[in-house]
């Protein structure tokens, strides 16, 4: 670990508590000016550090930047950690972890995703600083089938910790996005390596995008009508504690695998319940078939009933409301 990141971890530590240049050097073994030089490139990096004679630095409160030693300062579980500034997608870096023998639980963060994606490959918008952008890796003991209990988890787990950390209530949409006022705020993708042989997954990965602020300049013109944030102004560590409470939360449920103590949860807040809804089927989904939703089963499929009366059972595809 560099001198930058010990210099770090001790001021997370102490946030909001000055330590002097002095204290810092004995501590972390190392010279005042090396202390001085991690600083700088902390300051560099975006971290609000005040200096002040004779009392030395402070982490400020007011900021929210994430990193490693945030996160895990509200973590209640050890996992292994990633924070990266920006990468191109989070479940694609983590994808290259998994398949040279990355732990289960391991956690990679980023600030900003370059070719972030969501289903059938369409374009995630994940620009710097204003999102939660994580991916978690899983070995899972059942088969690909049952990896839907995986993306419907995540839903859960996202719309708990958005409430615990902020007060917002959140609604999801089936089967995989998440909802602030009829505005999209995140969307979850479950990707998987299928063993062939055994019909198990060797791995899966849940990746979980989250709009927490809105962009400086804005949502793209393709997606601004439907595209939302959670919080108008910048909140001190709003996004590390997202990324553990939504880690917790999920492990807590995955861990009770096969059985899902959340379904009830995922019911309660899913979206359309009771209204008319489109079934977006075909190539491109440009057929669309009127029904009324009337809730999930047990595995989280999507319990419908056609305008003739009679009802059906929708285990994958996309739905818009009807009005």
């Amino acid at each position: 670990m560099t001198i930058k990141e010990q210099l770090y971890g001790l001021l997370e530590e102490n946030r909001g508590k000055f330590i002097s240049g002095e204290d810092m050097a004995k501590q972390l073994y190392c010279t005042r000016g090396a202390v001085w030089k991690a600083i700088k490139a902390l300051r560099n990096d975006g971290f609000e550090i005040k200096a002040v004679t004779n009392r030395g630095y402070c982490l400020s409160d007011s900021g929210d930047i994430l990193s490693e030693a945030g996160i895990k300062r509200y973590l209640k579980r050890e996992c292994n950690i990633t924070v990266l500034k920006t990468i191109g997608s989070t479940n694609t870096y983590l994808r290259e972890l998994a398949q040279n023998g990355a732990n289960e639980g391991t956690l990679v963060v980023s600030c900003e995703q370059t070719g972030g994606y969501g289903r059938r490959k369409r374009n995630f918008f994940s620009p710097a600083d204003t999102g939660l952008y994580m991916s978690i890796l899983l070995r899972p003991p059942f088969s690909a089938q049952e990896s839907v209990k995986i993306t419907a988890a995540g839903a859960v787990a996202v719309c708990m910790a958005i409430e615990k950390v902020t007060g917002i209530y959140s609604e999801i949409k089936w089967v995989n996005d998440i909802f602030v006022k009829n505005k999209k705020v995140a969307g979850i993708l479950t990707e998987a390596s299928l063993n062939i042989e055994t019909g198990s997954l060797d791995y899966a990965i849940i990746g979980i995008g989250i709009n927490v602020y809105k962009p400086e300049n804005g949502f793209p013109s393709e997606i601004s009508e439907i595209a939302g944030a959670l919080i108008d102004k910048r909140t001190s560590d709003v996004r590390n504690k997202l990324a553990a409470e939504i880690y917790d939360h999920f492990m807590k449920f995955y861990g009770k695998f096969p059985e899902c103590d959340y379904v009830r949860e995922y019911q309660k807040r899913l979206m359309w319940l009771g209204e008319r809804i489109y079934i977006h089927s075909g190539a491109d989904g440009h057929i669309k078939t009127p029904a009324i939703l009337l809730g999930t089963d047990e595995s989280f499929a999507l319990r419908i009933r056609y305008d003739n009366g009679t009802e059906d059972i929708i285990y994958s595809g996309e739905i818009s409301i009807g009005r």
